[in-house]
């Protein structure tokens, strides 16, 4: 049986080993805030290792998403699953070249309705740095908001902090004692909001997006 679900565009799947080849194709962000999003170049060894560590584990589950023209163009994963409290907190990640064209919201939207109603999960987290807009306002379409946020340490630490990307998002970052921290912000999204808001988003209805097809 494999689990295969289906929005306008795109399809997810679980992910496999093949995928991961695939993302060596992928286009980078210029953007040096986004740099962590990058795919390092990886042996094949390195890939497998990747593989296994993101798909082996009880709490957590990766899926490849496609496009309309069978494209790898992302990933998402849910990880933290806390099956007894039926919450896991979301990670998603797309290839630069195909960001800003809707399939971030679409992808999510086809992924809460088979979160929701079919692995009858209640609350979905996600993490996001306040200096993201573009996602932050695709995760507010599909339905999250925030509910807090928390102060960490940047993973680039050699930062040009008079580069153009950093100076217009400065308000989102804090210097203290030679380091830098970003501003993060936690955003939820609740079964119960979701099945009650059946609102329109992108003149879709969230709650009803996609179909599982198992084969």
């Amino acid at each position: 049986m494999k689990m295969e679900l289906k929005g306008d565009r795109i399809r997810i799947v679980p992910m496999e080993m093949e995928h991961v080849y695939l993302m060596r194709d992928w286009g980078t962000h210029e953007n040096p805030l986004l740099f962590d999003y990058n795919m390092p170049p990886l042996r094949d060894d390195e890939i497998i290792e990747w593989y296994h560590y993101k798909t082996m584990g009880y709490n957590k589950k990766y899926y490849s998403v496609f496009n309309e023209h069978n494209r790898f163009i992302g990933y998402m994963g849910i990880k933290q699953i806390r099956w007894i409290l039926r919450e896991a907190t979301l990670g998603i990640v797309f290839d630069p070249n195909f960001i800003n064209q809707g399939y971030g919201t679409e992808g999510i939207l086809t992924f809460l309705d088979y979160y929701f109603n079919h692995m009858n999960m209640k609350r979905m987290y996600l993490e996001v740095a306040k200096f993201n807009k573009r996602a932050i306002r695709c995760y507010k379409k599909s339905g999250f908001s925030i509910v807090d946020i928390y102060i960490d340490e940047f993973f680039d630490q050699n930062l040009d902090l008079e580069n153009p990307y950093f100076l217009k998002e400065k308000s989102s970052f804090v210097l203290k004692d030679g380091k830098v921290y970003n501003y993060i912000y936690k955003m939820k999204i609740d079964k119960k909001t979701y099945l009650k808001e059946g609102e329109e988003v992108d003149g879709k209805t969230v709650g009803d997006q996609t179909r599982t097809i198992t084969k």
